[in-house]
Protein backbone atom coordinates (compact mmCIF):
# COMPACT_ATOMS: atom_id res chain seq x y z
CA UNK A 1 0.00 0.00 0.00
CA UNK A 2 1.41 3.03 -1.23
CA UNK A 3 1.94 6.24 1.79
CA UNK A 4 -0.22 9.04 1.06
CA UNK A 5 1.23 12.23 0.77
CA UNK A 6 1.11 14.46 3.51
CA UNK A 7 2.59 17.37 5.81
CA UNK A 8 3.17 18.04 8.57
CA UNK A 9 4.43 21.29 11.00
CA UNK A 10 7.34 20.81 13.66
CA UNK A 11 8.56 23.69 15.70
CA UNK A 12 7.89 26.99 14.87
CA UNK A 13 9.94 30.10 15.58
CA UNK A 14 8.57 33.77 14.72
CA UNK A 15 7.16 32.96 11.08
CA UNK A 16 10.43 30.69 10.29
CA UNK A 17 9.04 26.47 10.72
CA UNK A 18 10.25 23.49 10.36
CA UNK A 19 8.52 20.45 8.91
CA UNK A 20 8.39 17.06 7.33
CA UNK A 21 6.55 16.05 3.88
CA UNK A 22 5.90 12.23 3.54
CA UNK A 23 5.75 10.47 0.46
CA UNK A 24 5.60 7.35 -0.58
CA UNK A 25 9.00 7.38 -1.60
CA UNK A 26 10.77 9.20 1.82
CA UNK A 27 10.33 12.00 4.41
CA UNK A 28 11.54 15.81 2.90
CA UNK A 29 12.35 17.48 5.59
CA UNK A 30 11.57 21.56 5.90
CA UNK A 31 12.62 23.90 4.89
CA UNK A 32 14.12 21.84 2.52
CA UNK A 33 16.16 22.82 -0.80
CA UNK A 34 15.71 20.59 -3.66
CA UNK A 35 18.68 20.40 -6.53
CA UNK A 36 17.68 20.56 -10.09
CA UNK A 37 18.29 17.94 -12.07
CA UNK A 38 16.50 19.33 -15.48
CA UNK A 39 16.79 16.70 -17.91
CA UNK A 40 17.09 13.82 -15.32
CA UNK A 41 20.60 14.54 -13.83
CA UNK A 42 21.71 17.40 -11.38
CA UNK A 43 24.49 18.72 -13.53
CA UNK A 44 28.03 17.20 -13.12
CA UNK A 45 26.90 15.27 -9.75
CA UNK A 46 26.20 11.94 -9.29
CA UNK A 47 22.90 10.72 -7.87
CA UNK A 48 25.03 8.78 -4.93
CA UNK A 49 26.68 11.81 -3.76
CA UNK A 50 23.47 14.36 -4.38
CA UNK A 51 22.04 11.73 -1.56
CA UNK A 52 25.19 12.02 -0.02
CA UNK A 53 25.08 15.78 0.94
CA UNK A 54 21.68 15.47 2.61
CA UNK A 55 18.95 16.27 0.12
CA UNK A 56 15.79 14.64 0.44
CA UNK A 57 14.43 15.20 -2.78
CA UNK A 58 15.63 16.08 -6.55
CA UNK A 59 13.35 18.38 -8.99
CA UNK A 60 13.24 17.06 -12.61
CA UNK A 61 11.62 19.50 -15.76
CA UNK A 62 8.69 18.83 -17.67
CA UNK A 63 9.78 20.97 -20.62
CA UNK A 64 12.76 19.26 -21.19
CA UNK A 65 12.19 15.77 -20.46
CA UNK A 66 8.97 16.13 -22.69
CA UNK A 67 11.17 17.25 -25.70
CA UNK A 68 14.19 14.81 -24.93
CA UNK A 69 13.80 12.00 -24.20
CA UNK A 70 10.31 12.55 -24.12
CA UNK A 71 8.03 11.24 -21.30
CA UNK A 72 6.71 8.47 -22.59
CA UNK A 73 10.34 6.57 -23.48
CA UNK A 74 11.38 7.81 -19.70
CA UNK A 75 7.66 5.80 -18.35
CA UNK A 76 9.25 2.59 -20.28
CA UNK A 77 12.25 2.46 -18.75
CA UNK A 78 10.32 2.54 -15.18
CA UNK A 79 9.91 6.50 -14.57
CA UNK A 80 12.30 9.25 -13.92
CA UNK A 81 13.40 7.41 -10.57
CA UNK A 82 14.39 4.38 -12.29
CA UNK A 83 15.71 6.23 -15.17
CA UNK A 84 17.90 8.44 -13.13
CA UNK A 85 18.67 5.89 -10.53
CA UNK A 86 17.14 8.21 -7.70
CA UNK A 87 15.18 6.89 -4.84
CA UNK A 88 14.04 9.69 -3.41
CA UNK A 89 10.94 12.05 -3.94
CA UNK A 90 10.85 13.95 -6.91
CA UNK A 91 8.94 17.01 -8.05
CA UNK A 92 8.45 18.19 -11.35
CA UNK A 93 7.54 21.89 -12.73
CA UNK A 94 4.53 22.08 -15.13
CA UNK A 95 7.07 23.46 -17.90
CA UNK A 96 5.25 26.41 -18.48
CA UNK A 97 8.05 28.72 -17.44
CA UNK A 98 10.57 26.96 -19.91
CA UNK A 99 7.94 26.96 -22.60
CA UNK A 100 8.14 31.04 -21.93
CA UNK A 101 11.23 31.64 -21.64
CA UNK A 102 13.26 29.46 -23.93
CA UNK A 103 10.99 28.26 -27.18
CA UNK A 104 11.75 30.63 -29.99
CA UNK A 105 8.48 30.52 -31.29
CA UNK A 106 5.43 30.04 -29.04
CA UNK A 107 1.60 31.20 -29.02
CA UNK A 108 -0.42 31.37 -26.01
CA UNK A 109 -4.33 30.53 -25.99
CA UNK A 110 -6.98 29.44 -23.99
CA UNK A 111 -6.21 25.74 -24.49
CA UNK A 112 -2.59 26.08 -23.48
CA UNK A 113 0.51 27.17 -25.32
CA UNK A 114 1.66 25.72 -28.59
CA UNK A 115 5.45 26.20 -29.17
CA UNK A 116 8.33 25.11 -31.16
CA UNK A 117 11.44 23.21 -29.49
CA UNK A 118 14.74 24.71 -28.64
CA UNK A 119 16.25 22.13 -29.56
CA UNK A 120 15.08 20.79 -33.20
CA UNK A 121 12.14 23.12 -33.81
CA UNK A 122 9.92 20.43 -34.00
CA UNK A 123 6.22 21.49 -32.74
CA UNK A 124 4.52 20.72 -29.84
CA UNK A 125 1.22 21.90 -27.88
CA UNK A 126 1.28 22.28 -23.60
CA UNK A 127 -2.13 22.46 -22.31
CA UNK A 128 -2.77 22.04 -18.37
CA UNK A 129 -3.60 18.35 -19.36
CA UNK A 130 -0.88 17.00 -20.64
CA UNK A 131 1.43 18.83 -18.32
CA UNK A 132 -0.68 16.99 -16.11
CA UNK A 133 -0.39 13.63 -18.13
CA UNK A 134 3.70 14.23 -18.02
CA UNK A 135 4.33 14.54 -14.78
CA UNK A 136 2.32 11.33 -14.37
CA UNK A 137 4.49 9.59 -16.94
CA UNK A 138 7.42 10.91 -15.50
CA UNK A 139 6.36 9.52 -12.31
CA UNK A 140 6.83 12.19 -10.27
CA UNK A 141 5.76 12.40 -6.76
CA UNK A 142 4.84 16.56 -6.05
CA UNK A 143 3.77 17.81 -9.54
CA UNK A 144 2.76 21.44 -10.63
CA UNK A 145 -0.29 22.98 -12.14
CA UNK A 146 0.39 24.60 -15.54
CA UNK A 147 0.46 28.03 -15.38
CA UNK A 148 1.61 31.61 -16.93
CA UNK A 149 5.10 32.92 -15.32
CA UNK A 150 4.41 37.29 -16.68
CA UNK A 151 7.67 38.66 -16.93
CA UNK A 152 8.87 41.47 -14.82
CA UNK A 153 8.07 44.23 -15.11
CA UNK A 154 4.40 43.83 -16.05
CA UNK A 155 1.67 46.37 -16.04
CA UNK A 156 -1.44 45.37 -13.60
CA UNK A 157 -3.57 44.88 -16.20
CA UNK A 158 -1.60 42.18 -18.31
CA UNK A 159 -0.74 40.91 -14.67
CA UNK A 160 -4.50 40.27 -13.71
CA UNK A 161 -4.75 38.81 -17.13
CA UNK A 162 -2.07 36.54 -16.67
CA UNK A 163 -3.01 35.46 -13.32
CA UNK A 164 -7.05 34.90 -14.18
CA UNK A 165 -5.65 32.38 -17.00
CA UNK A 166 -3.23 30.39 -14.61
CA UNK A 167 -6.13 30.01 -12.06
CA UNK A 168 -8.23 28.97 -14.70
CA UNK A 169 -5.32 26.45 -15.98
CA UNK A 170 -5.06 25.42 -12.30
CA UNK A 171 -8.85 23.78 -12.54
CA UNK A 172 -7.76 21.92 -15.56
CA UNK A 173 -5.02 20.94 -13.86
CA UNK A 174 -6.58 19.95 -11.02
CA UNK A 175 -9.07 17.65 -13.02
CA UNK A 176 -6.77 16.04 -15.08
CA UNK A 177 -4.18 15.21 -12.09
CA UNK A 178 -7.77 13.35 -9.88
CA UNK A 179 -8.57 11.34 -12.90
CA UNK A 180 -4.93 9.71 -13.45
CA UNK A 181 -2.28 10.21 -10.60
CA UNK A 182 -2.36 7.95 -7.81
CA UNK A 183 -3.29 8.89 -4.07
CA UNK A 184 0.61 9.09 -3.09
CA UNK A 185 1.08 11.60 -5.76
CA UNK A 186 0.44 15.80 -4.83
CA UNK A 187 -0.43 18.45 -6.86
CA UNK A 188 0.86 22.04 -5.89
CA UNK A 189 -1.29 25.48 -7.06
CA UNK A 190 1.34 28.20 -8.03
CA UNK A 191 0.69 31.86 -6.36
CA UNK A 192 0.93 34.35 -9.29
CA UNK A 193 0.33 38.33 -9.40
CA UNK A 194 3.45 39.82 -9.81
CA UNK A 195 4.65 42.79 -6.96
CA UNK A 196 0.73 43.70 -6.32
CA UNK A 197 -0.20 43.13 -3.65
CA UNK A 198 -4.36 42.70 -4.65
CA UNK A 199 -3.30 40.45 -6.92
CA UNK A 200 -1.42 38.16 -4.49
CA UNK A 201 -4.56 38.04 -2.52
CA UNK A 202 -6.99 37.24 -5.54
CA UNK A 203 -4.95 34.54 -6.72
CA UNK A 204 -4.21 32.58 -3.18
CA UNK A 205 -8.24 32.70 -2.46
CA UNK A 206 -9.16 31.55 -5.45
CA UNK A 207 -6.57 28.70 -5.48
CA UNK A 208 -7.55 28.11 -1.88
CA UNK A 209 -11.52 27.76 -3.75
CA UNK A 210 -9.49 25.05 -6.10
CA UNK A 211 -7.71 23.19 -3.06
CA UNK A 212 -4.64 21.78 -3.52
CA UNK A 213 -2.02 20.01 -0.85
CA UNK A 214 0.52 22.55 -1.33
CA UNK A 215 0.98 26.24 -2.43
CA UNK A 216 3.92 27.98 -4.76
CA UNK A 217 4.69 31.11 -4.68
CA UNK A 218 5.39 31.77 -8.40
CA UNK A 219 6.72 34.61 -10.45
CA UNK A 220 9.68 35.94 -8.52
CA UNK A 221 13.57 35.72 -8.87
CA UNK A 222 12.26 37.09 -12.47
CA UNK A 223 14.24 40.69 -11.91
CA UNK A 224 12.16 42.53 -9.32
CA UNK A 225 15.00 42.20 -7.00
CA UNK A 226 15.63 40.85 -3.34
CA UNK A 227 13.12 43.51 -1.80
CA UNK A 228 10.60 43.63 -3.69
CA UNK A 229 10.88 39.50 -3.40
CA UNK A 230 10.67 39.78 -0.03
CA UNK A 231 7.76 41.91 0.11
CA UNK A 232 6.13 39.85 -2.52
CA UNK A 233 6.38 37.12 0.55
CA UNK A 234 5.76 39.43 3.36
CA UNK A 235 1.90 39.93 1.68
CA UNK A 236 1.89 36.30 0.30
CA UNK A 237 2.50 34.11 2.95
CA UNK A 238 -0.18 35.13 5.69
CA UNK A 239 -2.90 34.51 3.00
CA UNK A 240 -1.88 30.45 2.59
CA UNK A 241 -2.89 27.45 4.70
CA UNK A 242 -0.76 27.42 7.97
CA UNK A 243 -1.46 23.41 7.36
CA UNK A 244 0.01 22.89 3.84
CA UNK A 245 3.76 23.42 2.74
CA UNK A 246 4.98 26.32 0.58
CA UNK A 247 7.21 26.72 -2.26
CA UNK A 248 9.43 29.12 -3.40
CA UNK A 249 10.23 28.42 -6.98
CA UNK A 250 13.26 28.94 -8.42
CA UNK A 251 15.28 30.94 -5.28
CA UNK A 252 17.64 31.71 -4.58
CA UNK A 253 21.39 32.74 -3.10
CA UNK A 254 22.10 32.02 0.42
CA UNK A 255 21.01 35.03 1.75
CA UNK A 256 17.16 34.63 -0.80
CA UNK A 257 16.80 31.42 1.63
CA UNK A 258 17.37 32.70 5.28
CA UNK A 259 14.95 35.61 4.22
CA UNK A 260 12.41 33.45 2.84
CA UNK A 261 12.69 31.26 5.78
CA UNK A 262 12.22 34.03 7.90
CA UNK A 263 8.76 34.81 6.07
CA UNK A 264 7.53 31.08 6.59
CA UNK A 265 8.40 29.44 3.23
CA UNK A 266 8.98 25.28 3.14
CA UNK A 267 10.50 24.66 0.00
CA UNK A 268 13.07 25.77 -2.26
CA UNK A 269 14.93 24.86 -5.88
CA UNK A 270 17.28 26.76 -7.73
CA UNK A 271 20.34 26.17 -10.08
CA UNK A 272 22.50 28.48 -8.89
CA UNK A 273 24.35 25.89 -6.95
CA UNK A 274 25.73 23.71 -9.84
CA UNK A 275 25.54 26.33 -11.91
CA UNK A 276 28.06 28.26 -10.06
CA UNK A 277 30.09 25.83 -9.44
CA UNK A 278 30.82 24.97 -13.38
CA UNK A 279 32.13 28.52 -13.87
CA UNK A 280 34.25 28.32 -10.36
CA UNK A 281 32.15 30.01 -7.96
CA UNK A 282 31.81 28.31 -4.15
CA UNK A 283 29.65 28.99 -1.95
CA UNK A 284 30.28 29.40 1.32
CA UNK A 285 29.90 30.62 4.83
CA UNK A 286 31.71 33.79 4.32
CA UNK A 287 30.23 34.28 0.78
CA UNK A 288 30.81 33.08 -2.83
CA UNK A 289 34.50 32.80 -3.83
CA UNK A 290 35.92 32.89 -7.41
CA UNK A 291 38.63 29.72 -7.76
CA UNK A 292 39.73 31.21 -10.67
CA UNK A 293 40.98 34.16 -9.32
CA UNK A 294 44.70 34.42 -9.02
CA UNK A 295 44.87 34.94 -5.24
CA UNK A 296 43.83 31.27 -4.89
CA UNK A 297 47.02 29.87 -7.06
CA UNK A 298 48.98 28.97 -3.48
CA UNK A 299 45.67 28.79 -1.36
CA UNK A 300 46.25 25.52 0.35
CA UNK A 301 43.32 25.68 2.42
CA UNK A 302 40.06 23.50 1.69
CA UNK A 303 37.09 25.27 1.09
CA UNK A 304 35.86 24.00 4.56
CA UNK A 305 37.58 21.47 7.09
CA UNK A 306 34.44 21.08 9.09
CA UNK A 307 32.59 19.43 6.21
CA UNK A 308 31.90 15.50 5.77
CA UNK A 309 31.72 16.44 1.72
CA UNK A 310 34.91 15.32 0.32
CA UNK A 311 35.08 18.02 -2.56
CA UNK A 312 34.56 20.67 0.59
CA UNK A 313 37.19 18.81 2.49
CA UNK A 314 39.54 17.34 1.07
CA UNK A 315 41.01 19.21 -2.06
CA UNK A 316 42.84 22.43 -1.70
CA UNK A 317 41.65 25.84 -2.86
CA UNK A 318 44.93 25.93 -5.33
CA UNK A 319 44.52 23.01 -6.86
CA UNK A 320 41.19 23.76 -7.82
CA UNK A 321 41.96 27.12 -9.15
CA UNK A 322 44.42 24.67 -11.47
CA UNK A 323 41.40 22.46 -11.83
CA UNK A 324 39.73 25.38 -13.91
CA UNK A 325 42.58 26.90 -15.61
CA UNK A 326 43.46 23.99 -16.96
CA UNK A 327 40.01 23.30 -18.35
CA UNK A 328 39.62 20.19 -16.47
CA UNK A 329 36.45 18.80 -16.21
CA UNK A 330 36.98 17.45 -12.45
CA UNK A 331 36.64 21.33 -11.49
CA UNK A 332 33.09 22.01 -11.95
CA UNK A 333 31.99 18.57 -10.75
CA UNK A 334 33.99 19.55 -7.06
CA UNK A 335 32.08 22.93 -7.30
CA UNK A 336 29.09 21.68 -8.39
CA UNK A 337 29.38 18.74 -5.52
CA UNK A 338 30.66 21.47 -2.92
CA UNK A 339 28.24 23.56 -3.63
CA UNK A 340 24.98 21.47 -3.23
CA UNK A 341 26.63 20.19 0.00
CA UNK A 342 26.87 23.96 1.15
CA UNK A 343 23.01 23.83 0.36
CA UNK A 344 21.97 21.09 2.65
CA UNK A 345 23.91 22.41 5.53
CA UNK A 346 22.68 25.73 5.50
CA UNK A 347 18.78 24.13 5.33
CA UNK A 348 20.10 21.94 8.13
CA UNK A 349 21.79 25.01 10.37
CA UNK A 350 18.14 26.45 9.91
CA UNK A 351 16.54 23.62 10.64
CA UNK A 352 18.37 23.26 13.81
CA UNK A 353 17.82 26.93 14.82
CA UNK A 354 14.48 27.20 14.04
CA UNK A 355 14.21 24.00 16.65
CA UNK A 356 15.97 25.51 19.33
CA UNK A 357 14.01 28.80 18.83
CA UNK A 358 17.32 30.93 17.72
CA UNK A 359 16.52 31.58 14.46
CA UNK A 360 16.46 35.20 14.67
CA UNK A 361 20.07 35.18 16.03
CA UNK A 362 21.25 32.64 13.65
CA UNK A 363 19.74 34.87 10.56
CA UNK A 364 21.73 37.97 11.95
CA UNK A 365 24.71 35.97 12.48
CA UNK A 366 24.95 34.73 8.85
CA UNK A 367 23.94 38.07 7.10
CA UNK A 368 26.87 39.73 9.13
CA UNK A 369 29.23 37.17 7.81
CA UNK A 370 27.82 35.76 4.73
CA UNK A 371 29.59 38.63 1.76
CA UNK A 372 27.88 38.73 -1.67
CA UNK A 373 31.32 39.92 -2.90
CA UNK A 374 33.26 38.78 -6.15
CA UNK A 375 36.61 37.22 -5.54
Amino acid sequence: MTTPFSFSLGATDGQARTGAITTSRGTIRTPAFMPVGTAGTVKAVQMRDVKATGADIILGNTYHLMLRPTAERVARFGGLHKFSTWEGPILTDSGGFQVMSLSAMRKLTEEGVSFQSHIDGSKHMLTPERSIEIQCLLGADIQMQLDECPPFPISEEASLESLELSVRWAKRSKAAFEEIAGRHQALYGIVQGSVFPDQRKRSAEALQEIGFPGYSVGGLAVGEGREAMFGVLDVTTPLLPKDKPRYLMGVGKPLDLVGAVERSIDMFDCVLPTRSGRHGQAWTWDGPLNLKNAQFVDDETPLDPASDCPASRDYTKGYLNHLFRAGEYLGPMLLSWHNLDFYQRLMAAMREAIAEGRFDQFAEEFRARHRERKG
